[in-house]
């Protein structure tokens, strides 16, 4: 085995490996050097190289959502580990494990001059779970005895004494430090930020293993159910004629069978769902926006809820936060190991257990399910609903709306969708999508700036295949998530090219104007046909119904590239297409 011959870099390595953090993502450099040579020559590692940091740590990231275990993004210093940020403030906000190991160089060093050298200690400030900024190893001339001091401490014994015993203070700083970053980053589901000052020689290498760490228990997340507050809930629920269950984010099969259908059984239940929930079920009301979009005041007041639960993490839906704000439920509980959001600024209550547990804990308990219309009256305008839907489709011109209700119905069951930000997750909200499709976007800060890095890195351990849907902004804005070695063959993008920020166009605001075409919706002519050439992607295009589905019909077929299908759609009638089924299915 080799290792480097710094002391710290043997450190962190050998606890994550401890810590069981087998993806590490480098990012090339010279100050992490150190770090590379350890994790590149221990075959416990998976070890992947992104040369675009912005890209490599939202390429964690999507290993991280999949996983849901730390994976670890290291770098060299400057500003470097800045180009983390915006995948790191996404796990922040999504609560992923993702954990950032940056190079730095000696204090000593800072503030001279130096190149790629800033101020990284706590550098991401808020937006971490824990800053851990470790010492750099000693050197023997770092230690030499000041000249006042005591003859007998000149002895070559005395000196190699204090010297060892500096070090294993530092040594046991950074040990501690490191085992604290890693299980707080493991247990509370966020991202951490170890921070590395390394000395010159970088490079050096060593078959010894110089440190020895102390053992440590590794810990698991436990659970603690409050029998009171279960029981203080059940009175709520029991009084509660209009329940509502909203669900935001959560892993597929995050909740069993039994539980849903049991909520499914109650009739003063409706449980509102969004894509990213990938929870299902016939009498649950996926579509959000279809439900609720043309309500009048009187329908308002008739589906607020006097409990209202949720679960998982944000939400998509403007519409839904607009109506609970509006129309308050009497009680807001909220049901999550992590941070609970107070969104309808109504919050009273949240219970740390995960959404499976608090159901198979609670719902047990409940002794009569209260009579209720509820449901049954919502069903009702849900039918009425998807039958207009299908009414106004039918009618459309080749548009956005019209695209993805085709790409939806082609996506290949039991794979997985990864949905690009903006108008693509709201677009696809407006779909029913199958069970067995897994469903996934970057909705923490819900920024267009790395779904394709995410897409591709799930895509590396996900059990199904991968399809991408993207807009072509965000599309562009990541295409360095194509200059990588690990896209598997089966992997697919579809971009909706409508040449520029479409949803732009719905917001309130004068358009069709050179201003508004710059500054805003952010018009071009782009293509993805020339990144295609370059990353080795088989490219095909369409911009009318019939091609689109001619393309459709092979584009999942074929293992020999990965491949992308770019839909061209015209930008200027989209908005009103999308404002008018709104206004037709009330």
């Amino acid at each position: 085995m080799i290792y480097s011959k710094i002391p710290l870099s043997q450190t962190i390595v050998t606890l994550c490996k401890t810590h069981n953090v087998k993806h590490i993502i480098i990012s090339p450099g010279s100050r992490n050097a150190p770090l590379t040579i350890g994790f590149t020559h221990d075959d416990f590692f998976k070890c992947y190289s992104i040369v675009d940091e912005r890209c490599a740590a939202f390429f964690a990231l999507g290993i991280a959502q999949q996983l849901q275990e730390p994976v670890a993004v290291v770098c060299t210093s400057g500003s470097a580990l800045l180009n983390y940020y915006p995948a790191l403030s996404e796990a922040y906000y999504s609560n992923i494990p993702l954990v950032v190991i940056s190079a730095d160089r000696p204090k000593h060093l800072l503030d001279i001059g130096d190149g790629q050298t800033i101020k990284q200690k706590n550098v991401y400030g808020e937006h971490v779970l824990y800053n851990a900024h470790l010492k750099l190893d000693l050197k023997e001339d770092e230690n030499a005895i000041l000249e006042n001091e005591r003859p007998i401490l000149k002895s070559i014994e005395n000196k190699l004494e204090r010297f060892l015993g500096l070090q294993k203070d530092i040594q046991t700083h950074n040990e501690s430090e490191i085992h604290d970053a890693l299980t707080i980053s493991k247990l509370n589901s966020g991202p951490v930020h170890i921070n590395c000052p390394f000395d010159e020689p970088l490079y050096d290498t060593t078959t010894e293993l110089f440190i020895n760490p102390k053992p440590f228990k590794l810990q698991n997340r436990e659970e603690k159910i409050d029998r009171f507050e279960i029981k203080s809930l059940l009175d709520v629920w029991h009084s509660a004629k209009r329940k509502m269950i909203l669900v935001g984010v959560l892993q597929p099969n995050s909740i069993e069978a039994q539980w849903i259908q049991e909520i499914a059984d109650d009739d003063s239940i409706i449980v509102l769902t969004e894509t990213t929930s990938n929870l299902h079920h016939p009498d649950f009301f996926p579509g959000i926006d279809k439900l609720i979009a043309s309500l009048n005041d009187d329908d308002f007041k008739a589906l607020q809820p006097d409990l209202l639960i949720t679960f998982g993490g944000l939400i998509v839906s403007k519409k839904i936060k607009a109506f609970l704000r509006t129309y308050k439920p009497e009680f807001h509980c909220h049901v999550g190991l992590t941070r609970a959001n107070d969104t309808f600024f109504c919050l009273e209550k949240h219970i740390k257990l995960r959404p499976n547990t608090f159901l198979s804990t609670f719902l047990p308990q409940v002794t009569h399910h209260t009579k209720s219309t509820y449901k049954s009256s919502w069903l009702t305008v849900r039918q009425k609903r998807r039958k207009l839907q299908e009414e106004y489709i039918q009618k459309l011109p080749f548009s956005d709306f019209k695209v993805f209700n085709t790409i939806i119905k082609s996506i290949p069951k039991q794979s997985q969708l990864q949905v690009g930000n903006s108008s693509a997750i709201r677009y696809t909200q407006l779909f029913q999508l199958p069970k067995s499709i897994d469903v996934f976007c970057n909705r923490g800060t819900s920024g267009i700036d790395g779904s394709t890095s995410t897409a591709i890195g799930s895509s590396i351990v996900a059990e199904k295949r991968t399809t991408l849907i993207t807009g072509d902004l965000s599309f562009f804005y990541d295409s360095n998530a194509l200059w990588n070695n690990y896209i598997p063959k089966t992997f697919r993008i579809i971009v909706i090219n409508n040449e520029g920020g479409g949803i732009f166009r719905i917001l309130p605001g004068d358009k069709n104007t050179e201003n508004f075409d710059r500054f805003f919706e952010t018009k071009h002519h782009l293509s993805a046909k020339q990144l295609c050439d370059m990353y080795g992607f088989e490219y095909v295009s369409a911009n009318n119904e019939q091609d689109l589905d001619l393309q459709l019909e092979s584009f999942y077929k074929g293992n020999k590239n990965p491949k992308l299908l770019e839909i061209f759609t015209p930008s200027r009638s989209n908005d009103k297409i999308l404002i008018d089924f709104f206004k037709f299915i009330k």
